[in-house]
């Protein structure tokens, strides 16, 4: 699982300015939820092959007259909790302030790992200025420039030491298939326990906590039919003796989480609610992700038939991006529908990881050619010769050929769908990679 890390200081320290360094963009929000998390962003972050998951914190405003723990604001000390590291981060050049003695008095108790970070340190590695953050009980400071970029290599390292790389799961044995990674994921209340206490009651699995991942995110490995899988769990489950005590928490740092180590994602919504903004940010970033998905209507019984109309129609018109996910309607209280959506999720599974020969998707390519040509640019026409498979989980196709730079969206989504058919691929993103031959006589008169 990837590693949280959470940049907390007090306000106007430059947070947000290392967060994007860290995420490597200038607005690298995965989520910024209305209401929910207010003060937390998200974004993905990777120093060489290591990734990371970094949580941006709104600053801290302790009341000198209450204290930091009573007065903090509450999305800050979630993030905190959520964490598996904390990034603290101070003004150098401005001095320690009472505010950062309340805060380092705070992380102190968190029993979390911290590294103290003394930004705006361009120029100042020799400062005495550094020597006075020792008092504040968190180590060695590391001196950084967000806005510059210098120090925070180091401080990465120093950060994702501690964390064990996250290992291909290939040690099930020799010519043994590795389990469906699979997540369940979707907004509080919707039923995501409900239905994961349905399936361990009734497939009557042994489920135990997997050690070794670097947060409490719990894998359960069960078996159905022959087929082994994973269950990671963004519901909160903990265990208590044999019996499972289901806490239902949001937690987005845990979906994400979840979503970013799963092969299949089942993305849980509610009938009675119908689909939500976190919804839409969930499906959004199972998308970018690159991840299958299989959408499920949780409490289908609950609504009558004009409301089921109506979500039909807000599913395809908010979820629009995910049409080629299938569409499942249950009862995971009643446990109705339990069968199809196994059966759809090992589709998704086996369309993510489909082998497309190169033969076939060629032929399939100047087929599509045939019956509708791609449209003329100024003085050009794309020439499409050959494709191939670049890539599984998603699956991509790379298409080569001559000026495929003009090849408009319109007519990549028309060779999609004709890939699509072709292979049956159902709940998995498709990428078409178009790569145009160079032209040897183009800079020559």
């Amino acid at each position: 699982m990837k590693p949280v890390i959470a940049v907390v200081g007090r306000p106007n320290v430059g947070k947000s300015t290392l967060f994007n360094r860290m995420t490597k963009s200038r607005d690298a929000i995965v989520a910024d939820y209305s209401g929910l998390t207010r003060d937390r962003h998200y974004g993905d972050g990777r120093l060489a092959d290591r990734e990371y998951i970094v949580v941006d914190t709104g600053g801290f405003e302790p009341d000198s007259s209450t204290g930091i723990v009573k007065e903090m604001a509450k999305q800050t000390r979630q993030a905190v909790a959520e964490a598996d590291a904390v990034i603290f981060v101070v003004d150098l050049r401005a001095g320690l302030s009472a505010q950062d003695h309340d805060i380092a008095r705070y992380l102190r108790t968190a029993n979390k790992k911290v590294f103290l970070a003394a930004n705006k340190a361009e120029g100042m590695s020799e400062s005495p200025l550094l020597g006075e953050l020792y008092e504040l009980g968190m180590g060695a400071p590391h001196p950084i420039s967000s806005a510059h970029g210098q120090g925070i290599r180091s401080l990465l390292d120093a950060v994702l030491a501690d964390f064990p790389f996250d290992e291909p799961h290939e040690e099930e044995g020799a010519g043994e298939q590795p389990p469906i990674r699979l997540a369940v994921a979707g907004r509080p209340n919707v039923g995501k326990s409900t239905l994961i206490n349905t399936w361990l009651g009734e497939e009557r699995l042994v489920a135990f906590d997997m050690p070794g991942t670097t947060r409490d995110a719990i894998r359960i490995p069960f078996e159905r039919h022959g087929q082994k899988f994973e269950l990671i769990d963004t519901a909160g489950l903990r265990r208590k003796g044999k019996v499972f005590e289901a806490i239902e928490k949001f937690s987005v740092v845990k979906t994400l989480q979840a979503i970013a180590s799963a092969d299949v994602v089942l993305l849980l919504l509610d009938a009675t609610q119908g689909v939500t903004e976190q919804d839409a940010h969930i499906a959004g970033y199972i998308l970018e992700s690159g991840r299958a998905v299989v959408l499920a209507v949780n409490k289908w019984d609950a609504i009558d038939d004009y409301q089921r109309e109506t979500l039909e129609r807000s599913i395809a018109q908010r979820l629009a991006f995910l049409k080629f996910a299938p569409v499942l309607r249950i009862s995971a209280l009643k446990r109705q529908g339990l069968g199809p959506l196994w059966q759809s999720i090992a589709d998704a599974h086996a369309s993510a990881t489909r082998k497309m020969s190169t033969p076939v998707l060629t032929r399939l390519l100047h087929e599509a050619v045939e019956f509708q040509t791609p449209k003329r640019s100024g003085g050009f026409r794309p020439k499409l010769r050959y494709a191939h498979q670049g890539g599984m989980s998603p699956p991509v196709i790379v298409i080569h050929g001559n000026s495929l730079e003009h090849v408009t969206d319109v007519y990549k989504r028309f060779l999609e769908q004709r890939f699509r058919d072709h292979f049956k691929l159902v709940g998995t993103p498709l990428r078409i990679e178009m790569r145009s031959s160079k032209n040897p006589y183009a800079d020559k008169d």
